[in-house]
């Protein structure tokens, strides 16, 4: 499937904004692969952005697209009210907590007419008949899972790839469903224990995600299972990625913490703590993507308190340099790891 890839590094797909053609051409240009994240983009938006990333490198990318959940019965009126109190400062009004689907039939669509040769997909499972359309249209198929059992779920229809995701992962949380109770959605597992325990359950190639920001982490995955990392966090304060202003720079300070809330979109997700996070997250209702669609006009504003500032557990030893250099920095960071622990053994 990545037979491209020269480095065993993939960097992430960040939905809203953060992941752009140039980052994910960049890093396929250093021997990494990219992901474009197609969530929250409008179908003739991620045309477009294939055909820039296409125009930019030669190496192959993929895409990842939103699985739409059911619609939420959810009562969302106190919630509602609990917004509009706090845009009333920013002099704005909340959006509509409305259900839709992301146009995810209109995105697989897309990615199948322009032949896109891997496709991954978050929040669950596509079916049986689109994984026999994407596979005759060539494209390989992944999808995100947080357990071993979500891993044996899409063994059976049909992937050629898992992403498997652990707790320290930033932003959303990959889980095929949310109990509404748990901080994550589920249950949590660390990233190495994630590795292990879905390499136990099923027979594909794991990619492992989570808590990912030096080579030598890399060279941890790879040692426990996994046939590449990838990173989100890490391509976060490069200047190929589309971060907004505020979030790179709380990013550099590297001095909050980061929780798991449902504040700002209705889904688990790992962020820094500011205000917003603070005061919504006991109140926050199991809504996807209700909640998201309610709290943009508050997080469009920039505001550091009030922006949903995702990043993974480790964000501080994160580096702001380009996107290649990460990359190769990564690729020598990990081979520098393996090589120290090889020449450690032989000692012994």
């Amino acid at each position: 499937m990545f037979d491209a890839l020269t480095v065993p590094v993939i960097a992430a797909p960040m939905a809203g904004g953060a992941s752009t053609p140039r980052l994910v051409a960049e890093v396929g240009n250093a021997g990494g692969f990219g992901f474009l994240a197609a969530g929250y983009l409008t179908v003739e938006a991620l045309a477009d952005e294939i055909r820039r990333t296409g125009d930019l490198t030669d190496r192959p990318f993929g895409v990842n697209l939103f699985v739409p959940g059911t619609r939420t019965t959810t009562d969302l009126t106190g919630y509602q009210e609990r917004v509009r109190a706090q845009a009333r400062p920013f002099g704005v009004e909340p959006g509509e907590p409305r259900w839709d689907d992301d146009n995810y039939g209109a995105k697989l669509e897309l990615v199948l007419a322009q032949r896109v040769p891997v496709v991954s997909f978050t929040f669950g499972l596509p079916d049986a008949d689109d994984v026999r359309r994407l596979h005759a249209a060539g494209a390989k198929i992944v999808v995100t899972v947080t357990t071993p059992s979500e891993a044996r779920q899409a063994q059976q229809v049909g992937a050629d790839a898992l992403c498997v995701q652990g707790a320290d992962a930033g932003a959303h949380r990959g889980t095929f469903s949310d109990d509404g109770i748990s901080p994550g959605g589920g249950e949590l597992y660390g990233t190495l224990a994630a590795i292990r325990l879905v390499a136990a359950s099923v027979d594909l190639p794991l990619i492992a995600t989570g808590g990912l920001v030096h080579g030598a982490d890399v060279a941890a995955v790879l040692t426990a299972g996994a046939v590449a990392a990838q990173l989100g966090t890490a391509f976060l304060g490069c200047p190929e990625a589309g971060t907004k202003p505020a979030h790179r720079e709380a990013l550099l300070e590297g001095a909050r913490r980061t929780a798991l809330t449902r504040a700002f979109s209705g889904r688990p997700a790992r962020g820094l703590v500011n205000r917003f996070l603070i005061e919504n997250s006991p109140y926050a209702p199991a809504a996807y993507p209700n909640v998201h669609h309610l709290t943009k006009p508050v997080r469009a504003t920039g505001d550091v308190e009030v922006m949903s500032l995702w990043a993974g557990t480790t964000y501080p030893l994160a580096t702001a340099e380009p996107a290649a250099d990460v990359v190769r920095r990564l690729d020598q960071e990990a081979r520098d790891a393996i090589k120290s622990v090889a020449a450690r053994f032989a000692r012994d």
